[in-house]
């Protein structure tokens, strides 16, 4: 049995972060969960992994490309994981440590340095530490850094094997 060739696999990537998506927006706009900013920018990470995803099944390179859109899936799951990772870990703080609910991504992008705001959303808000979500025990979160350690690892593995 062959397996097959990166452009099919990195059109299944892509399908996997516009399933991913379509879920993030289900759980939005039909369960009524609002994302946090630190959801929003996992959601950036997924959108980005699936965006070259797309280039590579469209451009399906040889050689250095490959490598090139290998390394930009490696790069954007791991931004996308230390979100997720950071998310998750706001999520288990005991109740006294939870950090105070602050203004929403919109707020803080429109009326502070883009450092600023950047700085507000990692150090996390009460929205982000609740839990209010999830699938065999582990947050939405949780899922979404197990989706881009796969995604991310398979869009390594197919872009870098070889390929006759």
């Amino acid at each position: 049995m062959t397996l097959p060739g990166p452009r099919i696999l990195n059109f299944a990537g892509f399908m996997a972060c516009v399933g991913l998506m379509g879920f993030a927006l289900y759980a939005q706009h039909v369960l009524l969960l609002d994302p946090c900013p630190l959801c929003v920018f996992q959601r950036v990470a997924v959108i980005s992994i699936g965006t070259v995803c797309l280039l590579a099944a469209l451009h399906n390179p040889d050689g250095w490309g490959r490598r090139v859109y290998a390394a930009f899936m490696a790069i954007f799951a791991l931004c996308g994981m230390g979100v997720a990772a950071w998310h998750v870990r706001l999520q288990n703080l005991p109740p006294d440590e939870v950090p105070s609910c602050g203004p929403g991504l919109d707020y803080m992008l429109d009326n502070f340095p883009l450092g600023d705001a950047l700085q507000m959303v990692f150090k996390g808000s009460g929205e982000c530490a609740d839990v209010v979500w999830s699938f065999l025990g582990l947050s939405m979160p949780s899922w979404v850094f197990i989706s881009l350690l796969v995604l991310g690892g398979a869009g390594l593995w197919n872009n870098l094997r070889k390929f006759s």
